[in-house]
């Protein structure tokens, strides 16, 4: 679309009047030229466009009786102002067009807009289609006689000297005869067949990097994408008109297009059409209410559970991907609705890349609507609450872990686990909380996470249950791996109050003279040498010597730390 930008440290002083009115003239005659491209003169979309241009002309024609227009490659400039800027160099760019057929400056004067401004939009038409053969704009110019524009141009590619400005309408010097017309004549006819065999050798012919340049230009113009331009030439008569009729028409038009792109894998164009009309639908004025919803129902209609689980298992099963910048242009359109839906699918689909993007779209959501990811943890898909039990770790949401504390309590063990670890990732206080809970479940692996996370948190409010569970009955009964994490926790926390507790595993023997269960007074040594302090030391010193191998080795990694 075209962009008005003018640069207001660039801009001479004083214009003649207001420039807002050049501007709006040439955004007009841009959509004139746009809609002359796409509908027949009989039809209604077209017949608006020429109105409004010729009504801006009118606007014009109040100020001044001629608009005298600079052309460079990329914009038109008025007064030394740029008016209509259109940086690319395609063959839909109306200064470009103007410019590489040598045309430097236009002159409309009042009166153009009613008999002669239809002329230039299809010259200009006939222009943009031409092939090589064909006559280039400033020829086609030259054929007709125009009484209200003038035009300076530059002559192109001379090669015997410097290329000469002339302005349309030079009185020739003299009448030339008759003769020496036909005679001119025949000798263009005579050499109008050039033989590249004529030109290779010759040292005005083109050079690498000019060959190359051109190359590029073609293939950049051939291989340029008209679905968005065609999208904007849309949106832009719904803003223009207010009738409800055509706007209707045209919100059908878009849907069809939305779900056209989407079969053809062409979600670039898809996520600009649900851009654009959002923009379109706050921009708009009149617009019903009815309109404005059908605007936005295209994201909406993405979003939905149904298209687009269709949507992800077609490029799930198909081995033909399209490129990841337009799929991720595509899904970043998504509402938070969509969320349930990527993250069901994540832990299924089988393509890497597939699912490197849905991740990437998920935590944009998430992020974006913390409420929804919340909610999803307690969703009753299992692979809906595993991604977002996950994901909520992952970004360390703290609002999640009210949700957290629920899966902890009742859901499987193999959740309550994941839990644990989303529990850990957040870390904040309220979640440590939560965790001295999962100490007492009855599930051995979760008690052995939990209790490593608490110690290596430093959580020391969780000393008393920990404590708790070395003295009861049950740790003796439990495994070595258990009774390992519970006591290295004990001793992250204990400081010298935990000293003599263990120091009695360790060394002292019961009311029978037995000891304690050998692995016990082993997990002890190793809880010492996590307190570290010269009183755990003088406790493990006393057990160098021990007729157990587990206890001395224990002893002996204890004391060496």
């Amino acid at each position: 679309m075209s962009q008005l930008l003018p640069d207001k440290d660039l801009l001479p002083d004083d214009p003649p009047f207001d420039p807002a009115i050049v501007s709006e003239l040439l955004t007009n005659f841009g959509k004139a030229v746009r809609a002359h491209q796409l509908y027949l003169p009989n039809n209604p979309m077209h017949a608006r466009a020429i109105d409004a241009a010729r009504s801006s002309f009118g606007l014009v024609w109040r100020e001044t009786d001629s608009l005298t227009l600079q052309v460079t490659d990329s914009d038109l400039r008025w007064e030394g102002r740029p008016m209509l800027t259109e940086p690319d160099r395609t063959s839909d760019s109306i200064p470009w067009m103007l410019y590489k057929d040598g045309l430097r400056e236009l002159v409309f004067r009042s009166g153009f807009e009613e008999s002669e401004l239809l002329v230039l939009l299809t010259l200009m038409q006939r222009a943009r289609l031409a092939s090589i053969e064909d006559d280039d704009l400033l020829t086609l110019l030259w054929e007709h006689d125009f009484s209200y524009l003038e035009y300076k141009y530059v002559e192109l590619g001379s090669l015997f000297g410097p290329s000469v400005e002339s302005t349309r309408g030079d009185v020739p010097e003299r009448i030339v005869a008759p003769e020496e017309v036909e005679s001119e004549v025949q000798l263009v006819a005579s050499s109008s067949v050039a033989r590249m065999d004529e030109y290779d050798s010759t040292l005005y012919f083109l050079d690498d990097h000019e060959i190359q340049y051109l190359r590029e230009e073609v293939r950049k113009d051939f291989s340029s994408d008209m679905r968005p331009p065609v999208v904007a030439s849309l949106l832009d008569t719904f803003e223009q008109e207010t009738d409800p009729t055509v706007r209707d028409e045209i919100a059908g038009i878009l849907d069809n297009l939305f779900l056209l792109f989407l079969s053809i894998t062409q979600f670039r164009a898809a996520a600009f059409l649900i851009r654009e009309a959002r923009v379109t639908a706050e921009r708009a004025s009149e617009l019903l209410i009815g309109q404005r919803q059908r605007l936005l129902q295209l994201s909406d209609r993405l979003s939905d559970r149904e298209v687009l689980a269709q949507l992800l298992e077609a490029l799930d099963n198909t081995p033909l991907r399209p490129p990841q910048n337009d799929l991720h242009e595509l899904l970043g359109q998504l509402k938070p609705a969509a969320l349930e839906t990527i993250l069901g699918f994540v832990g299924r689909s089988r393509n890497n890349e597939l699912r490197s993007l849905l991740e990437s779209a998920a935590s944009k959501l998430a992020s974006a609507h913390t409420a929804e990811l919340v909610r999803l943890i307690s969703s009753d898909n299992q692979s809906v609450s595993f991604e977002a039990i996950r994901r909520a770790g992952a970004m360390k949401t703290s609002a999640a872990v009210s949700a957290l504390a629920g899966v902890i309590e009742r859901a499987t063990p193999e959740m309550r686990l994941l839990g644990v670890a989303a529990l850990s990732e957040i870390g904040s206080p309220g979640a440590l909380q939560v965790l001295e809970r999962a100490l007492m479940d009855e599930d051995r692996d979760i008690r052995v996470a939990t209790v490593k996370v608490l110690g290596m948190r430093h959580h020391v409010a969780a000393l008393r249950g920990i404590e708790a569970h070395i003295k009861s009955k049950e740790i003796r009964d439990t495994t070595l791996a258990e009774k390992i994490a519970f006591f290295e926790a004990y001793g992250m926390l204990c400081g010298d109050d935990g000293v003599p507790m263990l120091s009695d595993i360790l060394n002292n023997r019961r009311i029978l003279g037995g000891r304690e269960d050998n692995e016990l007074r082993a997990c002890s040594a190793m809880a010492l040498g996590r307190v570290g302090t010269d009183q755990a030391m003088a406790a493990l010193e006393k057990a160098l010597n021990d007729r157990d191998a587990l206890v001395r080795h224990a002893v002996s990694r204890a004391v060496r730390g």
